[in-house]
Parts: C-alpha cells; sequence; structure tokens
C-alpha cells in the first residue's frame, strides 16, 4: 500500500506515532502560524552593527594548494552558471530562478509559506531541487573563491545572488520558509560568506548595514525560535536548526533576542548531539550521511561559539569527539562508511571544490581538532574546510578517554565491521531500526550485510536516490528485497505508514560476535535475529575466514511454510555469470581485474535481474536523484513447515589478483 505525505491516511499514522507533549507542541505552532498570517512579527531597528568573527590572522595562508586549486575551478564553473544538484545539470545559476524545480519545470506557488504544499510534487515540483540551491552553499564556495585569490569577481556574484534572493523570498512567503532545516543551514552559509568575504569592500553594504539583510537574518532566527522540530521529528533537522540558530546569534549578534537565542539554541545543540548520538559516538538515526551531517554542523556551530567566545558544554564536544572516533573506526580502506539508511547528500558547511572527499576532510578536522589515535586510518587527501574550522575551533580531546584499538562492534547500535585480508570488508546489520517512534531514515534492512574489497562495492547496499513524488523508487530502495538480507511472504521486516514513516519497527539483536580474528589469520563471526515476521524468526550468521578468503552467510528460518526472496545486490561495477545457483563475479580493482565466486543457496531457484522498472529492481543509486542499472541476483523458493528451521547458506569466495 501505498501512503503518500499529505494524504488522510499518512496524517493520522503520523499522529498515532505522537507523544501528548508534541501534539500540543504542534497545536500551539499551528495558533502561532494563524497569529503571524494576521500579525507577522516586525524586525526591530538596529543600529551600530559590526561583524568581528573574523578569520585568524594566517588561516587563508593554510589552505593547501591543490585544495585551492580544486576550489577556483569549482568557482569558475559556477561564475559560468554551472551546477549539478542530485543528478539535474544546470546551467542557469548566473541568474537562477529560486522557485523552479528544472526536473518538473514547475515553480513553487506564492503565498504565505505555511500554505505552500510543499509535499506535494504536482503542485511544486520536487521540493529538494528548489530548496538545495537556496542553502547558499555554492555561494560559500563563491565566497571562498573570494578570501583564497582576491578575485572580486566572485564577491559581485554572491553579492548579486544575495539581494536577488532577500528580494524573491520576503519573509514568511513561499517555499524557502516552510522548513526549520533549510533556514538553519541557510543561516549558517550567510555566516561564512560574510566571514570569507571580510576583505572585500562590500562586506558590510551587503551585509550589517542593509536593512534588507538584517530583517532576513532577524527573520530567519525568529523563525527557528518559534518553530523547533519537536517530538518524533527531533533528528537531524533540530541539529540544523539549533546549529544555524547559534552560529547567526554568534556572529550576527546585533538584535534584542540575540543572546536569548543564542543561550537557547546552545542548549538544544548540546541536548539534541546527545540525544541524536549513541554512546559509541554513532548516529542514532543509523543512516550514515547523517552522521555526517550532524558532525560538520556540529563542529561548525561549536566553531562561532568558540569564536565569539561562549563557552560551550564539554558535553557537547565530547559527543563530536566520539562521532569522530567513530567514524574513523567504521570506513573501509577507501575511507568509505558504510551506505546504511537513508542519504540526501546533505552537508552543513561547504567551502571545497569537486574531488574533495567528504570523509577524508572530516577525519582531516577531527586531526586538527580531537588529535589522531594511532590506529585512525591514514587522510592523504586534502581540504580547504580542515585550516578554517581549525583555526576557529579550540582544541580538546587530550584528556580524554578514547579507544585503544580500532572498534568493530558498536553494540547499542547493533553494528560490526568485519575486516578481513586484501582490503574484504563486510558491515553486519543488528541494529534498532531506527530513531524515534517514526524512524524517518530507516530503511527495512534487518541482518543485511555490505561486502566490499579495496573499496569497490561487490555486495552492496543500492542506496537511496528519492524522498518525494516518485513513491514506488522510494519504497523499494527502503524495501528489505531493496537489500541483502531475506524477505518472507512478500513482505518488508517493518512496516511502512509513509516515505517518511515506518509504524511497526522490526526489534534485532546480535546474539554472538567475534569481529576481529580474521585480521589475526582465524575467522571473524557475527550471528544475529531480529522479530519482524510475526510467527517466523529469521537467525542469520556471517563468517569471514582469512584462510580461505571466505565469507560465508547461513540464514536460518522457523516456523510455518512461507515464500522466501533471497537478494544479493552486486555493486555497479561488478559483472555476474550465473549459471544455476553459482554465480561468478568479475570487476576492476587496484591493480587490475578481480573476481570471487558466489556459491548460492541450492535449494532457492536463482535469477538475475537489472535494470528493471516495473517493478524496480536491478538498481544502484550512487548520491541522491541518481540511479544507474546493477545486477541483483534473487533467490525464491519456500521454507519446509514441517522442519523446525531451514538453513539457506551462501559462500562468497575472493580469488587473488587477476585469477
Amino acid at each position: 500500500m501505498t501512503v503518500r505525505s499529505g494524504s488522510p491516511g499518512w496524517y493520522l499514522r503520523r499522529l498515532s506515532r505522537m507523544g501528548p507533549r508534541e501534539i500540543g507542541g504542534r497545536v500551539a505552532d499551528t495558533l502561532r502560524r494563524r497569529q503571524w498570517r494576521a500579525a507577522p512579527p516586525a524586525c526591530p531597528e538596529v543600529t551600530g552593527a559590526r561583524f568581528t568573527a573574523v578569520l585568524p590572522a594566517g588561516t587563508l595562508a593554510a589552505v593547501p594548494a591543490d585544495a585551492a586549486k580544486r576550489l577556483v575551478a569549482e568557482a569558475e564553473g559556477l561564475m559560468a552558471g554551472h551546477a549539478e544538484f542530485f543528478g539535474v545539470v544546470r546551467d542557469d545559476l548566473a541568474d537562477p530562478d529560486w522557485c523552479l524545480d528544472p526536473k518538473t519545470g514547475r515553480r513553487a506557488p506564492w503565498g504565505y509559506a505555511f500554505d505552500v504544499p510543499y509535499r506535494d510534487e504536482d503542485a511544486v515540483g520536487d521540493v529538494k531541487q528548489i530548496w538545495e540551491p537556496s542553502r547558499h552553499q555554492y555561494l560559500t564556495v563563491l565566497a571562498a573563491a573570494y578570501a583564497l585569490t582576491g578575485d572580486e569577481r566572485y564577491a559581485e556574484r554572491v553579492a548579486a545572488h544575495l539581494r536577488s534572493w532577500w528580494a524573491a523570498n520576503t519573509p514568511l512567503r513561499g517555499v524557502h520558509w516552510t522548513s526549520g532545516i533549510e533556514l538553519g543551514i541557510r543561516l549558517l552559509s550567510w555566516v561564512w560568506i560574510r566571514r570569507l568575504l571580510d576583505g572585500w569592500p562590500g562586506a558590510a553594504a551587503l551585509f550589517e548595514d542593509n536593512p534588507v539583510a538584517l530583517n532576513q537574518i532577524w527573520h530567519h532566527q525568529r523563525w527557528l525560535a518559534a518553530f523547533p522540530s519537536r517530538g518524533s521529528s527531533a533528528n537531524n533537522h533540530v541539529v540544523a536548526e539549533a546549529a544555524g540558530q547559534l552560529a547567526a546569534a554568534c556572529a550576527f549578534g546585533w538584535f534584542p533576542s540575540s543572546a536569548r537565542w543564542r543561550d537557547r539554541a546552545l542548549r538544544t545543540l548540546e541536548r539534541q548531539l546527545r540525544a541524536n548520538t549513541f554512546a559509541s559516538g554513532l548516529n542514532r538515526e543509523l543512516a550514515t550521511e547523517y552522521h555526517g551531517l550532524v558532525l560538520e554542523l556540529g563542529l561548525a556551530a561549536v566553531a562561532e561559539a568558540d569564536t565569539a567566545g561562549v563557552p560551550v558544554p564539554a558535553t557537547a564536544r565530547l559527543v563530536l569527539l566520539r562521532m569522530t572516533d567513530a567514524l574513523a573506526a567504521v570506513v573501509d580502506d577507501r575511507l568509505r562508511p558504510p551506505r546504511q539508511g537513508d542519504a540526501d547528500d546533505g552537508h552543513g558547511l561547504v567551502v571545497d571544490g569537486a574531488g574533495t572527499d567528504r570523509w577524508g576532510s572530516l577525519l582531516a578536522t577531527g586531526e586538527a581538532v580531537f588529535g589522531r589515535l594511532p590506529w585512525w586510518p591514514e587522510v592523504t587527501g586534502t581540504d580547504v574546510r580542515t585550516p578554517l574550522l581549525a583555526a576557529l575551533l579550540r582544541p580538546y580531546g587530550t584528556d580524554v578517554s578514547r579507544p585503544a584499538s580500532r572498534p568493530a562492534h558498536f553494540a547499542d547500535a547493533g553494528l560490526t565491521v568485519l575486516r578481513g585480508p586484501d582490503g574484504i570488508w563486510c558491515r553486519c546489520d543488528g541494529g534498532p531500526h531506527g530513531f524515534l517512534s517514526i524512524a524517518a531514515h530507516a530503511h527495512a534492512d534487518a541482518l543485511s550485510v555490505e561486502v566490499r574489497q579495496d573499496g569497490v562495492d561487490v555486495l552492496a547496499d543500492p542506496g537511496t536516490y528519492c524522498y518525494h513524488g516518485q513513491p514506488a523508487w522510494r519504497i523499494y530502495f527502503r524495501s528489505t528485497l531493496g537489500h541483502n538480507t531475506l524477505e518472507l511472504d512478500g513482505t518488508d521486516q517493518s512496516v511502512s505508514g509513509g516515505p517518511f514513516l515506518w509504524t511497526r519497527h522490526a526489534r534485532s539483536q546480535v546474539l554472538a560476535v567475534e569481529p576481529s580474528a580474521a585480521l589475526a589469520g582465524g575467522t571473524a563471526r557475527w550471528c544475529a535475529e531480529h522479530d519482524g515476521y510475526q510467527g517466523s524468526a529469521h537467525r542469520r550468521q556471517v563468517e569471514l575466514t582469512a584462510a580461505t578468503r571466505e565469507l560465508r552467510i547461513t540464514d536460518e528460518v522457523g516456523g510455518p511454510s512461507r515464500a522466501v526472496r533471497l537478494a544479493f545486490h552486486l555493486g555497479p561495477a561488478v559483472t555476474a555469470d550465473l549459471a544455476g545457483s553459482r554465480a561468478l563475479l568479475t570487476w576492476t580493482g587496484d591493480g587490475g581485474e578481480r573476481s570471487a565466486v558466489l556459491d548460492l543457496p541450492a535449494g532457492l531457484s536463482w535469477r538475475a535481474h537489472r535494470g528493471e522498472s516495473e517493478p524496480p529492481l536491478g538498481w544502484y543509486s550512487a548520491g541522491f536523484g541518481r540511479k544507474e542499472p546493477s545486477t541483483t541476483l534473487v533467490g525464491t523458493g519456500f521454507t519446509d513447515g514441517a522442519a523446525p528451521s531451514e538453513k539457506f547458506t551462501t559462500v562468497l569466495g575472493f580469488r587473488g589478483r587477476g585469477a
């Protein structure tokens, strides 16, 4: 069943996941929106505003030359009007239409912000395509190019686009005033734009001496103070809102309410960083890209507080430290983290050009601020953001307990990484379904595995692809069939109530784990089960043996006879030659051709699927809005209800280089 956001059924299901306090808060929000329609708040008069949150002397000189070169190349493309957002190439960025979705050709309707049906693609278009340029992160790139080169063309383009945006998006009007995360990230961008343009003669006239800018900055902060994400929605959105509010209140502290906004935002940020993060350091949404987003937002927000001399609770810094150590622990040999849960390519602060590795950049910043542990993977790339943030952030972590060796099992998150020789990396999922009552960014992926060699996806998590407007694709990419796990009776392990809503969550439990033995030449093991299929238990054991370079997956299903589908999604670089229940896998990796043999359970009937659309099957999404055909092997059959349980064994054997 497809339940679209905004339908009556969706509202009922959404309401069922809220508690009394959240419902009360949302009722108050509704009343305030009605009040603002009749009597919108007014920005107080500001005089004598000055911007002092500048970069320390010498900071720009620390930017590596190759990182600066990539940034300038990116800026030149933007100056020519070229950009790509979520797989859509645009050539209109020289003079953008701020409400146009270039993918559908639709323009978001004008009017009171809270009347805009932004979830309805038929009325608005793809709202992600409309929102993304208005996060103004491409303008932070242009501003950084100005700071590094002194070329005033970049500064003038930034100023023209900000003035255009401010004129076209007056407070509380239109689609750009509907979502708090957008306002929060936009404020953070404006802070960095002002900082990076500080050497430009027109910077003050653009910001602190500009009544239009002051009105926009005030209204953004007033909106965030009035309408925080709450209750079942208090995930990465509330972190972005608090980060943007804190950054603006520190750097643009020109208003009577600035100190109050700052203190409240800092308290919220500290509380929500803790709430959104397991003690192990992994993000509770169990969606890796949101781990990166929250870490970027937290670092950027704390940097503003440090610059303003505002004391930051040690607990907030400790969360960011643990998140950084956890990231260093889970990445593969090419610094790629797991592809778990939703991913929408969201960033907290962008000042780098194309080709800069996001995860390497975060680890480089972590090294500069927290210090590198001996077991951390080596970061060889460079970036612009690290020296800028490191110049503002106060060092932390020298007297804090940190892991003495590389963690492989994160018990609270249910994530385990098995590592073997020759770059073999395997992620096993035995954790909670997701975060909070709606688990908005979770996938129905209990007991799924993700396998790589030298950073190449062999058994891949297919990704996310889309959120709004394409329900069949949204359903597929977060379905049980869309992951490397076992499905019963054609149903997901957890029950969906909409594109960002799960009404019943499968519960998983890790039963046994020995994650590091393969690195010592032995066999690493992991075993877990979940209760998502009522009346039947699904248990999975994964063993990685160093001597044979084999990964053995044993699925055990108990209960009555049921239809089985077991899926293995191959990475887009992998070619499969399937004969019966054996597949020869080949791909090109470091050092040339690589191969593996996948022996599949003979008790199932196996078929290869690639690039199918009705229904979707055999796809890989490398990033939001992009998909490409890939091979999915699906085995179908039935369990034997007469036996207490039935086992299905799969063996992935890696061959030597060139074999």
